[in-house]
């Protein structure tokens, strides 16, 4: 038996009310998505990063615009380019003869919410600088750590990688990505509604801060407290084994990709207004997060239809 916590242990009356205008506000701004909005506050709830892949044109950067704004953060825009160098992205000491030493100039990494729009357009290299910052919240230049502020997020967009001009992120650097959504081609109601409505990029601009960095740490803080159940450990960890012992998978889940399955699956149930875990929880999320970690053997499959078989090979007792 699960422990039945009452969310109202876990988060205020004010928290929900706040986290709940949050979510309105966003499916105001993106329309007619309310599954990938939903997700994409599991991704930061659960403390973790965001990529949205799709092909140009169906909302990706409309979506982390509206996300960024509603979270009340911190916020800076780069746009990934083929000649991007790493310190353009996390910055660069300079030497200023007037002080006889070398100073630190921070990037645009630097802020609450960092939107990497078309982050596969950037080679390798450039990719790669976010590593150390999605994972540590802090950059190293020249031997010297600098933090990051806190809450830090990475909201990544990226075009399919079958387009031209577009470099595959590593794996190591998709695994910093906690979900990875695709928003799709509006349905024709959601379609006339942007047609018919007021402009997009206009109505972010007027949008008001729901959220701000205190209530974003104490709402993680919160997801922590979500109570998961030994039996609900022991589907998780099947899910991971089946991911590592599955012969149509070259490579399976990583340990830090089940901590990551643990913390959306906590922070689903949070917005599912529970205080535990249950197996729709991390069904809920497996697919999203384990889709683009997932390595297929000999290419035959994508990582999202990977991630579909576990789930209906792996049952729940």
């Amino acid at each position: 038996m699960p422990d039945l916590r009452s969310i109202d242990a876990i988060v205020t009356e004010q928290q929900k009310n706040s986290l709940a205008r949050a979510i309105d506000q966003v499916n105001t701004l993106v329309v007619g998505k309310p599954q990938q909005v939903k997700l994409a506050f599991v991704a930061v709830l659960a403390g973790g990063h965001l990529l949205l892949e799709d092909v140009p044109g169906l909302g990706k950067t409309t979506l982390a615009h509206a996300l960024a704004q509603t979270l009340g953060l911190g916020f800076k825009r780069v746009q990934f380019t083929t000649d991007l160098l790493p310190a353009d992205v996390i910055g660069v000491s300079i030497h200023e003869p007037q002080h006889g030493r070398f100073v630190f100039h921070p990037g645009p990494v630097f802020t609450g919410v960092l939107l990497a729009d078309e982050i596969n357009r950037a080679p390798p290299r450039t990719q790669s600088a976010l590593l150390e910052a999605m994972a540590e919240h802090q950059v190293t230049v020249d031997g010297v750590s600098h933090p990051l502020p806190d809450p830090f997020l990475v909201i990544a967009t990226q075009n399919p990688t079958d387009l031209s001009g577009t470099f595959p992120l590593p794996d190591s650097q998709l695994d910093r990505f906690t979900l990875r959504l695709s928003l799709g081609y509006p349905s024709p109601a959601a379609e006339r509604a942007l047609l018919r409505g007021e402009h997009r990029r206009q109505m972010i601009a007027n949008s008001p801060a729901q959220l701000d960095a205190a209530s974003i740490t104490a709402l993680r803080q919160a997801v922590t407290q979500v109570h998961v159940s030994d039996a609900l450990l022991d589907y998780l960890q099947a899910l991971l084994a089946a991911s590592r012992q599955h012969a149509d998978i070259a490579t399976g889940l990583s340990p830090r990709a089940g901590l990551a399955l643990l913390q959306s699956a906590r922070a689903h149930a949070l917005l599912r207004g529970r205080g535990h875990v249950l197996p729709d929880d991390i069904q809920a999320v497996f697919v999203a997060l384990a889709g683009h970690r997932l390595v297929a053997a000999g290419g035959l499959l994508d990582g999202q239809a990977l991630a579909q078989t576990l789930l209906a090979r792996v049952a729940v007792d």
